[in-house]
């Protein structure tokens, strides 16, 4: 299992990233997907998760602004991200953990004040 995660990046206050985590050795939509993220000197958290049905959840923090989503055919999740807040500074990575405990390699998401 590979997950490739993308997208992140410096951006101001109110703006917007979307994040992919390209898969390959699973199939996304037969799965759950996360996005965790960890702020430095902070523990990881789990930002937004989707099941193979559909079904999504989010921390409080990001709830109304972060929305995950899946591109079945290019086996890829997705995590929007609007209205982005310092607070939201943090490297992200996404994780597959049905079978195992796999996860991508970070991505930085600095936000601007």
């Amino acid at each position: 299992v590979q997950l490739q995660a993308s997208g992140g990046g410096l951006v101001q206050t109110g703006g917007s990233l979307r994040l992919s985590c390209a898969a390959s050795g699973i199939i996304v939509s037969a799965n759950t997907m996360s996005w965790y993220r960890q702020a430095t000197g902070e523990q990881r958290e789990l930002v937004a998760s989707m099941t193979s049905a559909g079904y999504t959840k989010y921390d409080d923090a990001v709830k109304g602004r972060f929305a995950i989503s899946r591109d079945n055919a290019k086996n890829t999740v997705y995590l929007q991200m609007n209205n982005l807040k310092p607070e939201d500074t943090a490297v992200y990575y996404c994780r597959y953990a049905m079978l195992g405990n796999y996860w991508g390699q970070g991505t930085q998401v600095t936000v601007s004040s």
